[in-house]
């Protein structure tokens, strides 16, 4: 592999967490970053991930074999243009930023699709910051690679292995159609989550009852609304006009839906959820999959002292471990006051059986 000398500008979540997993995977190579903060790379350094202790110059990334760009998009666009002029002859850069076509615009206008190929990897977290970045974030993720008309055959052949290697699942697409999938599977829905977020805010009473009772659907569809701000908003600059097109169709979606309740019409109302829960019911769950199969139970539980001790101590008597545990408070849509998260399929039956035999109501899912 050509890759021996590897460059990130950025050490995000997701730079942090594809250096993490180099490091892991490869210890022999050399991993060098700049970033925003002097105190994220000191942390790198600190944690054995990357080579230097200070912030570097763009000369100095440019001497790079492979160069990571993983800031906000508008900021990788800027710092590919910044690169021309030091980079080092055959190197790659590639991005992570979920908008390609203003990138590869860029890499056309400066003549600099010979050395760039688009990339994109289908995960992440609500939080941000090196300090969340893991060694396994990318394991099972699409990550999406969209070389330009120019770029060599090889290289791309190498960055596909190279991020297959990190356990990720690679997938090569053109970059306009990257844009116009993404901006209906990922950029819409959080901007569903952050406008229902923020009319929550707007109708909560005086005593916040419902940030109070919020639960259930509302967490579950809400939760990429803590993402970065800064990153949406250079995503949704980015991805206008197809962001602009699928909240339209989107709008007709809801202004459907919504005269069909109005004209109290059971029948299309309920084809609306069927179809949906239909579709959505067909999207694989497995290992190798983006949706990653749960192993879940739900239990209830009798409020006093050591109840949850003692739920714990049963399994861990017999060698289980909870991957996850807590408490539902508002259950309009689930079983169970207690849920609880294993490792595997295996864990999870054994956990159910046990639990049963003690006399514990248990919902499986």
């Amino acid at each position: 592999m050509s890759f021996e000398k590897i460059g990130f500008i950025g050490l995000g979540l997701i730079g942090g967490s594809i250096a993490k997993t180099l490091k892991r995977l490869y210890p022999e190579k050399r991993l060098y970053a700049t970033s925003g903060h002097l105190s994220t790379v000191t942390e790198a350094f600190d944690d054995h991930t990357i080579e230097n202790s200070e912030q570097l110059s763009l000369q100095e990334i440019g001497s790079c074999d492979l160069i990571f760009l993983c800031t906000p998009v508008q900021q990788n666009i800027a710092y590919l243009k910044e690169l021309k002029t030091v980079l080092k002859e055959g190197a790659i850069i590639t991005d992570v930023g979920s908008v390609k076509s203003d990138i590869h615009a860029a890499a056309i206008e400066t003549g600099m699709e010979h050395c760039f190929i688009g990339g994109h990897p289908m995960t992440g977290s609500e939080k941000t910051g090196y300090a969340n970045a893991t060694a396994y974030l990318l394991e099972n993720a699409y990550y999406i690679i969209t070389p330009t008309a120019q770029s060599p055959k090889d290289k791309v052949t190498e960055f596909t292995e190279l991020v297959r290697s990190l356990g990720a699942l690679p997938m090569v697409l053109n970059y306009k159609a990257h844009d116009h999938a993404t901006a209906t599977i990922s950029h819409l829905p959080h901007i569903v989550a952050a406008s229902l977020v923020n009319l929550v805010q707007q109708l909560d009473d005086e005593h916040e009852t419902m940030k109070t009772i919020a639960a259930g659907g509302f967490k579950d569809i809400t939760r990429i609304a803590s993402s970065s701000a800064v990153m949406w908003e250079n995503i949704c600059l980015s991805n206008r006009e197809q962001i602009l097109e699928i909240m339209d169709r989107f709008g007709e979606q809801l202004a459907s839906i919504r005269a069909e309740i109005a004209a109290s019409d059971a029948g299309s109302i309920n084809g609306f959820f069927q179809s949906a829960k239909d579709y959505r019911d067909s999207i694989t769950i497995s290992k190798s999959g983006p949706l990653k199969k749960v192993f879940e139970l739900y239990c209830d539980l009798i409020d006093e002292a050591g109840g949850i001790a003692t739920i714990a101590t049963i399994l861990a008597s017999n060698n289980l471990s909870i991957k996850n545990i807590g408490i539902i408070h508002n259950r309009e849509f689930e079983d169970g006051v207690l849920h609880l998260e294993m490792y595997d399929g295996e864990s999870l039956q054994k956990a159910v059986e046990l639990l049963r035999k003690y006399h514990y109501t248990v919902y499986e899912r």
